[in-house]
């Protein structure tokens, strides 16, 4: 299931919108500030800008690089890659209907709140419909992997 997802941009790390996390509380908040780090070091190039998974404790962080936005995704370990992918895709070619200019005139962490798909999509994607799964896992994304120890 699909916990949180973040936007954001790659030239500064800004992270500009964030879909609804699925619990508050302070692993959700945990794992959001690993999601903001991740963004930072992919701003960096310390990390692949390409599609990569991350592994930490029990979940798995997804994130794809597109136009200059990172799409960020928190997940169980057990959702499948491929779905997480999927909803990145779809994430990614919603957002690419946005005017670019609104996206490099955010100056606020957080502070677009235009991009209200975030939301309606992360519900769609807890859908567990067969037909809709099935369809989806047809396409492997070819991505790596990597893990973070955290103390």
């Amino acid at each position: 299931m699909v916990k949180l997802t973040i936007v954001g941009r790659i030239h500064d790390g800004l992270p500009i919108s964030q879909g609804t996390i699925s619990e508050e509380d302070d692993d959700s908040i945990t794992y959001k500030k690993h999601a903001e780090f991740l963004l930072h070091e992919i701003s960096m190039d310390t990390l692949p800008s390409s599609n990569t998974t991350v592994f930490l404790h029990h979940h798995r962080f997804n994130y794809m690089v597109r136009n200059g936005v990172c799409f960020i995704t928190l997940c169980d370990a057990s959702y499948p890659r491929k779905l997480a992918f999927h909803y990145l895709q779809d994430l990614q070619k919603e957002f690419d209907k946005v005017d670019p200019e609104l996206v490099n005139q955010i100056t606020q962490p957080y502070s677009f709140v235009k991009f209200d798909i975030l939301e309606r999509m992360m519900k769609a994607h807890k859908s567990t419909s067969p037909v809709w799964n099935s369809k989806t896992l047809e396409v492997e994304p070819t991505s790596p992997t990597c893990s973070i120890n955290v103390n």
